[in-house]
């Protein structure tokens, strides 16, 4: 082969540095959303829109029976009888709730947008032959457009905002510039230096006594000191999500989880996992198994020796505990008591609303701009998730904040979502590629050393936890355990959604949950069912999951002593350590 064969066979082979860099440079602009992606998704609905000229009759005749009730709504208001709406907001929708909006003109104002907004969902979805990813993508992306142009976005037509001014003599537009320039200025400098506020993690949040006995180059491993003269000699160990801080389990006292499983006589470990950067670029899966979840069980088990070890999982750290225990369970590894899977999906067949931004072009590009950053940064990231819940987490939030001129209360839960991590190019792209894209963990195709595991693999109970309004684990989405386990399965459904959901304290009000045990032989029980059955619980499931967590434990013991000093695991930092406090 010669030099220019070889070269062009190089750069037809693989991905070519500068267009990965191209690729990164756009991405900056879209916040990380290939724009390949969603041309694609715009012309498979063009294009079957234009092959269905009797849709297209049809949706005319629609838009013009919608001008029509709005001409005639318009004249009832002109009268001063409107006698209500024409339409009715969606049930999640509250932008118009205020009596103001039922005032001329802005009754006017609103119920167009709200016609015009369901003119538009009719008009994206159903159309026959468009792929179904690319309907979503294509109605999400005009419910995003249509949510800009909404009249509550605007000084000039809305109500609520212009009697505020009123009221305030502008002082609110004012205060809103400063603190529009106040949000620009930390945009620029690249966020704040202190994004939790007035609360300071170990000082406000994180506070449970504890000391650091082990750190590698991904995670510290915390041991909780003993709040009980004994404790159940099973350890629990958890494992968290790595796109959030750790402290999420451990907010404040009274409001964490781990101060309440110790308060039980419970032995605790934490895994604080480090916030990576750009060296950190070629961690994958496997490094965050092997130094995550191997590393911490061989140091608690150099800490309570003999004992066998619950797994507790969170999120994201709860999917990498379900391929640790799968690969366990293959190769009759019995150091796991039990597992516990709080908010985690690990079959990804219908991973929710994330799914919009999960296909081979946007994971493709999406690798193009972690590979050329190393990481995938806080913004892109946060920009996914606020696009999700757009009305709750950016137009609700430049009203309040840019016309009104409020600025809410931090407090605990606030100041945990701002503090955000980074996550590696590589294990991302692993994350995304082998469980979301091909879903290989359900479809046994997912090889740990070198052999596949499957969930059935698992041969320990199973605690899962779903919450109700999760938009990122989907409660329908992680009740699949119940069907892909061959173990005894305790099925929970909590209120709330994937954060409030699982800080869900004892005296939280307005909270309950339903709960169901499950064993292999039992015929399948599908999730409509068992919402509809099973008799909700007052109150917080922690202290029925506790309760599962002791009838899988032996008798009372003395507390272990702090670390392992001569296994190599000797306490050396108070919690909550260093690697937490990483910006």
């Amino acid at each position: 082969m010669t030099r220019l064969e070889h070269a062009f066979e190089e750069n037809v082979a693989g991905p070519v540095p500068w267009d990965r860099l191209f690729h990164a440079g756009i991405g900056r602009l879209t916040g990380g959303l290939s724009p390949t992606a969603l041309q694609l998704a715009f012309f498979d609905w063009t294009a079957h829109l234009a092959l269905n000229p009797g849709r297209q009759l049809a949706l005319v005749e629609k838009g013009m029976r919608k001008a029509m009730r709005l001409a005639a709504y318009s004249g009832h208001c002109l009268a001063g009888d409107a006698g209500g709406r024409c339409i009715e907001p969606l049930a999640n929708d509250d932008r118009f709730e205020d009596p103001a909006w039922q005032q001329w003109p802005f009754s006017l104002l609103h119920q167009g947008f709200l016609l015009q907004q369901q003119w538009w969902h009719v008009a994206t979805t159903g159309v026959p032959g468009v792929d179904p990813h690319h309907e979503e993508v294509v109605n999400f992306s005009v419910r995003q457009m249509l949510d800009i142009a909404s009249p509550s976005n605007f000084l000039p037509t809305n109500p609520e905002v212009l009697h505020r001014t009123a009221e305030d003599g502008g002082w609110n537009l004012l205060r809103g510039a400063s603190n529009w320039l106040e949000d620009a200025q930390q945009t620029l400098a690249g966020g704040d230096e202190h994004p939790t506020g007035a609360f300071r993690v170990g000082e406000d949040l994180a506070t449970t006594p504890g000391r650091v006995i082990h750190r590698n180059a991904l995670m510290e491993l915390i041991q909780y000191e003993p709040a009980t003269g004994a404790v159940h000699p099973e350890p629990v160990l958890i494992v968290p999500a790595w796109i959030m801080k750790y402290y999420i389990l451990d907010l404040r006292p009274r409001r964490s989880l781990v101060e309440y499983l110790v308060n039980q006589g419970h032995t605790v470990f934490m895994v604080s996992w480090k916030n990576p950067d750009a060296r950190d670029r070629e961690m994958g899966m496997a490094d965050y198994r092997r130094l995550g979840v191997e590393a911490a069980l061989r140091a608690v088990n150099a800490v309570c020796p003999g004992q066998r070890v619950h797994g507790v999982g969170y999120c994201l750290g709860g999917t990498l505990l379900t391929l640790a225990a799968a690969a366990m369970g293959r190769d009759r590894d019995e150091r796991l008591a039990s597992l516990s899977l709080l908010a985690t999906q690990t079959d990804f067949t219908e991973p929710g609303e994330l799914e919009l931004f999960i296909d081979e072009s946007q994971v493709s590009f999406l690798e193009d701009v972690m590979w050329a950053r190393g990481y995938l940064g806080r913004d892109e990231m946060a920009g996914a998730f606020h696009l999700l819940r757009s009305q709750d987490l950016i137009w609700s939030r430049h009203i309040r904040h840019y016309l009104m001129g409020e600025r809410e209360a931090m407090f605990d839960l606030m100041a945990w979502n701002a503090d955000a991590t980074r996550l590696p190019y590589r294990m991302h792209s692993d994350y995304l590629r082998d469980l979301f894209l091909h879903n290989d963990l359900v479809e046994g195709r997912y090889d740990i050393d070198g052999r596949p595991v499957s969930v059935g693999d698992i041969d320990v109970p199973i605690f899962s936890l779903a919450t109700r309004r999760d938009h990122i684990a989907p409660w329908r989405s992680v009740y699949k355990i119940v069907r892909l386990a061959r173990t005894d399965v305790t099925f929970a459904l909590s209120a709330g959604g994937h954060n409030a959901g699982v800080v869900s304290e004892p005296g939280h009000p307005r909270r309950e949950y339903q709960l169901a045990h499950f064993s292999p032989d039992d015929p399948t029980c599908p999730a409509e069912r068992f919402e509809r059955e099973v008799v909700a619980e007052p109150g917080s499931w922690w202290p029925a999951w506790q309760q599962w967590l002791a009838d899988l434990s032996g008798e009372p013991v003395d507390p272990p002593a702090m670390g392992a000093p001569g296994a190599g695991y000797a306490p050396f930092a108070d919690a909550p350590g260093e690697y937490v406090l990483m910006r």
